[in-house]
């Protein structure tokens, strides 16, 4: 998870911990974090690849979209899922993450009960459901 938001990763963490679905949830507090991550570069060397990455879009230092268009640039990341899970509701938003080739554009719900609910959506649908791809 890429979030600047500590209350939004505690609320995702918390979601996560209710679900019967094992997960292991890495968060990086920027882009600039976030890429330090997959690329497994300073203080993440033995970070594991993500199956899936949450994605907000509104970050210091490096923004969701460069995220995005950084991982494009390595093979190794491209095929990594990316869900931007973001407040940013702008059609133009939905539109530019979509051709940054990322996977989903959820808009984070105000309401917890609900916002829970998307974290175990995205849970079910990208853990259970669909079939990831191997990446070393």
């Amino acid at each position: 998870m890429a979030e600047d938001s500590q209350v939004d990763v505690r609320l995702t963490q918390e979601a996560l911990k209710e679900s019967n679905i094992r997960t292991n949830l890495s968060v990086a507090s920027d882009g600039h974090e976030a890429m330090a991550f997959l690329h497994k570069q300073d203080n993440f060397a033995d970070a594991p690849t993500p199956d899936v990455i949450l994605l907000d879009l509104n970050m210091p230092r490096m923004s969701g979209r460069e995220v995005l268009v950084e991982m494009q640039q390595h093979e190794d990341l491209k095929v990594v899922p990316v869900v931007v899970l973001t407040n940013c509701g702008e059609d133009s938003d939905v539109l530019d993450t979509y051709s940054l080739c990322a996977n989903s554009y959820i808009r984070k719900p105000d309401d917890i009960n609900d916002f829970f609910a998307v974290i175990r959506s995205i849970e079910n649908y990208w853990l259970q459901t669909v079939t990831l791809p191997k990446v070393a």
